[in-house]
């Protein structure tokens, strides 16, 4: 049976994308694989590598700007579609996407509105492997963009806080503005704009 693990990174920030990872386990698994958040990041790192090297996965990314137009649940759905898009095309199923994966596991309470069978999982990625793989791979993969970003504009401290408000990013933003990198829609950055 063909499962793919789904999971998004992102959805909270005041700054950059939202991240969705798909996964297939490779034969024998990943040992020691668990929410991503419950994981240290030297051990993410270590984890990630190995999901890479061993398994089959894609990422799916939807911009600040998409994130801005449509908002960010229908931002989340959309970096998850291209996710799953993804690793499918790169098995060569795109012809026919429902012969490639059996079911698609989402940690979450809801689903995209896609052709794939699928069941969405509240607190998944500490129960499914495939989703903790996920969360790892998208987290990861965030987590260097934001790295980035903060080498353009380093007061903000994306590198520590990967774009969510803290004191620091909070204090930033009062004194130098949003950059192209915020998400405008976000009630503290669309309250900062009134200003």
């Amino acid at each position: 049976m063909m499962v793919a693990g789904v999971d998004e990174a992102g959805r909270g920030p005041l700054a950059g994308p939202v991240v969705a990872a798909a996964v297939i386990l490779c034969d024998g698994g990943i040992v020691g694989l668990n929410d991503s958040k419950k994981l240290s990041p030297k051990r993410r790192a270590v984890l990630e590598g190995e999901i890479k090297a061993r398994c089959r996965w894609a990422v799916g990314i939807a911009s600040v700007e998409e994130i801005d137009e449509i908002n960010i649940l229908q931002a989340t759905f959309l970096a998850m579609t291209r996710a799953v898009d993804g690793l499918v095309a790169a098995q060569g199923a795109a012809a026919a996407p429902s012969l490639m994966l059996d079911e698609v596991l989402v940690d979450g309470n809801r689903l995209p509105r896609w052709g794939y069978k699928a069941r969405a999982i509240v607190g998944g990625d500490a129960l499914h492997d495939e989703i903790s793989a996920a969360s790892i791979i998208a987290k990861e993969h965030r987590d260097a963009l934001m790295r980035d970003a903060a080498q353009l504009h380093p007061q903000y401290g994306w590198e520590k806080n990967a774009g969510y408000g803290t004191a620091q990013h909070m204090a930033a933003l009062r004194e130098y503005g949003p950059t192209a990198f915020h998400r405008r829609s976000f009630a503290p950055i669309a309250q900062l704009s009134l200003i």
